[in-house]
């Protein structure tokens, strides 16, 4: 239920950008979700639909792009996606600690369809 206003926000904010280019509506918006963010892509979405039906994002494709939680290992401090029940880093062994690779939550674009240009 905390994706309802996460999705608000989203939805203001691409309105928002396409009221400032005199844009007829919002084509796509594409949204960058960490699995550790907190927040599901279905819940994202389910909102996004209901939510958009009465604004300018209404028939919008809303593009989720996962973003897999990294370790970070201690030894060689190279980043890897943890294995279950292991830290170990798969390059040299040693053990991997956390990141803030996978909590991400943004915006990356709003794509719009904008008013024919009268001659």
């Amino acid at each position: 239920m905390h994706e309802y206003p996460l999705v608000k926000t989203i939805i203001n904010k691409a309105e928002a950008h396409a009221k400032q280019h005199n844009a007829l509506a919002v084509k796509s918006i594409t949204l960058v979700v960490g699995d550790y963010s907190g927040y599901v892509g279905d819940s994202i979405q389910m909102y996004f639909d209901l939510i958009a039906e009465d604004t300018l994002c209404r028939g919008a494709n809303l593009v989720i792009k996962r973003v897999q939680p990294k370790l970070k290992c201690s030894g060689c401090g190279c980043l890897f996606e943890r294995r279950p029940f292991s830290f170990e880093c798969p390059a040299c062994g040693a053990e991997g600690g956390p990141t803030d690779i996978g909590k991400e939550l943004y915006i990356e674009d709003i794509e719009i369809i904008r008013n024919k240009e009268k001659p």
